[in-house]
């Protein structure tokens, strides 16, 4: 019994001792969850959308107007090249003339030059078919003095000497005459040349109008958030900060705006390009061929398209930037001088 007892008073200090540490320690706070902070500029708005949709039409019609010079560049350079690339001797009939030897010698005559690839003597049947749209089919070329072709393939890098050969064939075959095609290359230069300048100017319009136009709906568009940038700067914000936001938020809408506009006129090349090739035998496409080329840009006119995007996402930027500080300026303004508010306002 004394030992039970004892056991007992022994035990009875120490739940009370062990009650009173609990009773003591200090209770565990939940745990502080930190709610999600918003975005400061509201992600979409009436400003914000007209600004994505006038970015959008802009940079459609910079893309469009900087792929069809490309197109025209390259169909000139094209043409060029193939003209360039031959030249051509005519023969004409003549009474005792044996016109087949006469073409041979021709032949061998001017491939006897450097710079010469090799020559193609037109048989009838060829012949027959370039007069047929003037002529008619069915052409008998032996009851009619028709000249004879020869069509020479030159090197245009290293063309050949073409005075001392239309010397040695004006020599050896009177009949013969060599046209360079010179006269046509110098007037499809001047117009192919004509041509990019006035697209060229064209573009630089179009450049120009993009950018005052997407400076000035930049600058509406932050006028509707003019508050915003107020508030901010009057809690304490730093300028830099502001700044960087409203950059975000323009930057975001510039590229999604520029990316509509540059991918609907790359997809609009793609389209015409494909339609053209499936529908290349047709005569209404050969005919567009032959007066536009194909309508395909290269892989510098999709370059300049991509380029053209970031162009007008980094223009916007840049301006967003620039009208915050301004407008954080002004207000600096007119916090150190009320009276300065009037003029900022009228102005």
């Amino acid at each position: 019994m004394n030992e039970i007892s004892r056991t007992r008073t022994g035990r009875q200090p120490e739940q009370k001792t062990n009650a009173a540490e609990s009773a003591a320690a200090p209770q565990r706070r939940p745990e502080m969850r930190v709610r999600p902070t918003g975005p400061i500029l509201p992600p979409s708005n009436i400003q914000g959308n007209a600004l994505m949709v006038v970015i959008a039409i802009m940079s459609f019609l910079a893309c469009l107007t900087l792929g069809a010079v490309s197109m025209v560049r390259s169909t000139a350079s094209s043409w060029e090249s193939q003209i360039s690339r031959e030249i051509t001797i005519q023969i004409k009939p003549d009474d005792g003339l044996d016109m087949d030897k006469a073409l041979k010698k021709a032949k061998d005559l001017a491939l006897t030059f450097v710079g010469t690839k090799s020559g193609t003597v037109m048989d009838d049947a060829a012949t027959a078919r370039l007069l047929e749209p003037w002529l008619g089919a069915g052409l008998d070329l032996k009851e009619l003095p028709v000249p004879r072709l020869i069509i020479i393939t030159i090197d245009e890098r290293h063309p050949p000497d073409f005075a001392a050969m239309r010397d040695l064939l004006r020599s050896e075959v009177p009949q013969a005459f060599l046209d360079d095609h010179r006269t046509w290359v110098d007037r499809l230069v001047s117009m192919a040349h004509t041509t990019v300048l006035i697209g060229t100017g064209v573009l630089i319009l179009v450049f120009t109008a993009m950018i005052l136009t997407v400076v000035f709906a930049t600058r509406g568009a932050l006028s509707g958030n003019r508050h915003i940038v107020e508030v901010l700067h009057f809690v304490g914000a730093e300028s830099a900060f502001v700044a960087t936001e409203f950059q975000k938020h323009f930057l975001k809408i510039s590229l999604k705006g520029s990316a509509a506009g540059g991918a609907l006129a790359a997809l609009l090349f793609a389209t015409a390009g494909f339609l053209q090739s499936q529908t290349r035998a047709t005569p209404q496409t050969d005919q567009a061929t032959a007066l536009f080329g194909t309508f395909t840009i290269d892989f510098m006119g999709y370059l300049g398209i991509l380029a053209t995007i970031i162009v007008i996402a980094l223009l916007t930027t840049l301006t967003a930037r620039i009208t915050v500080m301004r407008t954080i300026d002004e207000i600096d303004l007119i916090r150190s001088d009320p009276a300065r508010s009037e003029g900022l306002a009228g102005g």
